[in-house]
């Protein structure tokens, strides 16, 4: 009996995805030009395999697989939820330059050399961007030799897997998944359908050896990580590296996390002689004059879980052009506008011919609406030229009526503020719900932006 003949296929060269008839335009990556026919289609069926490893029930599972173990820096221990799981697979992207290999050669070097005697491993760097000897000179600089750190350049999947039999590591950092290509996958390194099969069998290698990996992935322009999305389903964690490069302060937050919670925050000093873990970051953020200065208060904006104390700065000046300036940084323009609006109309600031300037300290960026008061009372402070007095802290949602909402995390918020020696807080009513205040801070709670205008300028809130 002859054979049934079988149709053709096309394959996109960018993205893997086939279809029976040539297209000029991938259905899958919207690629133009790159189907191209590479042999026929047949029809596939699955049979049962026999099973080495039966399923067992749930309750005599070893947990102790899954434990955590720490890398030695705390603020990143902190993110990941306690440490690596072996077997786990992180995925770190951000921005070029931000401090992403800087950081993970500090990983490196400090797991190698565990905490104590004896607890040394063999951790492997593969570095598909720079070589051997360049790596090793930022680990001189930063403090990472080990002896047990094995440095490796390679771009090729092969390759790497093989360094990987060779030195039989317990965590693997790779430098970076776009760099890594296979001969078996046709396209360049970066593309969709290599990013997709580097990817993959890395993550088969680390999850059927029980190694903890760590994979550099780049950003598009978007600030979005570039490749495929299945990338991101496929590892564990999903770690940001945030931060401007022009601050020395960076954030690593976890997008996903399989094995902790995704509200934690890591705070980093990035400096020529390395990056180092910020457990007490809220001095960054506030100036070091004593006097009061027309133009600031000081709010608390929680990062995750974190509270971070922040000054936010207003500078309001007369001009003779036609359209004022608004120039902001650190906080959303479009928030300046409205809260500029709401002082206009509610609180009748005259706001209609100055230039406005609002910054941060420190290079911080607000995003939370929590810090709409203090933004309010800073805009307040340098219309009027009158200070706010030392000490004051605020924190309240801003609405369009001018009215104020309570925001979540009222108490950790105030206690942070009270640590840090503030003695009075501007809140919006209902946010203690009947808690406790904390000691030596007093809380003076507003209804209105015209309400708190008023308190906070009145000589009586300064005694």
């Amino acid at each position: 009996m002859a054979a049934k003949a079988t149709r053709p296929a096309y394959r996109c060269t960018e993205c893997g995805w086939t279809t029976a008839k040539w297209v000029g335009r991938c259905g899958e990556c919207q690629a133009w030009g790159s189907v191209t026919e590479v042999g026929a289609v047949s029809a596939r069926t699955t049979a049962a395999k026999t099973v080495e490893r039966p399923a067992v029930p749930i309750g005599e599972v070893d947990v102790s697989r899954a434990e955590a173990r720490g890398t030695g820096v705390p603020e990143f221990d902190r993110v990941l939820g306690g440490g690596l799981v072996p077997g786990a697979v992180v995925l770190v992207a951000g921005e070029p330059g931000i401090g992403k290999s800087t950081l993970l050669l500090d990983v490196a070097g400090r797991a190698a050399r565990g905490g104590e005697p004896g607890e040394e491993r063999r951790v492997l760097y593969v570095s598909g961007e720079e070589s051997a000897a360049q790596v090793r000179s930022r680990a001189e600089r930063i403090e990472a030799m080990a002896r047990t750190l094995f440095l490796a350049s390679e771009t090729d999947l092969a390759t790497v897997l093989g360094q990987i039999d060779q030195v039989e590591p317990e965590l693997v950092i790779i430098d970076s998944v776009q760099t890594i290509s296979s001969a078996e996958i046709e396209g360049s390194a970066g593309n969709v359908s290599q990013v997709r099969e580097v990817a993959a069998s890395i993550i088969a290698t680390a999850k059927s050896r029980g190694i903890a990996c760590l994979l550099v992935g780049h950003v598009t322009k978007d600030g979005s990580i570039a490749g495929p999305r299945v990338l991101e389903h496929l590892v564990d964690v999903v770690i940001q590296f945030e931060g401007d490069r022009h601050s020395r302060l960076r954030l690593v937050r976890a997008v996903k996390n399989r094995y902790g919670p995704t509200d934690e925050v890591g705070c980093f000093d990035l400096s020529d002689i390395g990056i180092t873990g910020l457990a007490d970051p809220s001095g960054l953020f506030l100036s070091n004059r004593t006097a009061a200065v027309a133009g600031t208060c000081v709010t608390v904006t929680l990062e995750g879980r974190r509270p971070l104390v922040t000054e936010v700065q207003a500078l309001v000046d007369q001009t003779e052009m036609p359209n004022p300036r608004r120039a902001t940084s650190g906080l959303d323009s479009s928030r300046v506008g409205m809260i500029l609006a709401v002082l206009g109309t509610r609180a009748k600031a005259p706001i209609g011919r100055k230039d406005v300037f609002v910054s941060t300290v420190g290079g911080v960026r607000i995003t939370e609406p929590a810090a709409d008061l203090a933004l309010t009372l800073a805009l307040a402070s340098a219309i009027t030229d009158q200070p706010l007095p030392v000490g004051t802290v605020a924190f309240g949602e801003v609405g369009l009526a001018g009215e104020l909402r309570p925001v979540t995390g009222a108490h950790r918020r105030l206690a942070e503020a009270s640590r840090l020696g503030f003695t009075t807080a501007i809140v919006p009513p209902g946010v203690l719900g009947g808690g406790p205040v904390p000691d030596g801070l007093r809380v003076l709670e507003v209804d209105t932006v015209l309400q708190a205008v008023t308190l906070a300028s009145s000589p009586a809130h300064a005694r």
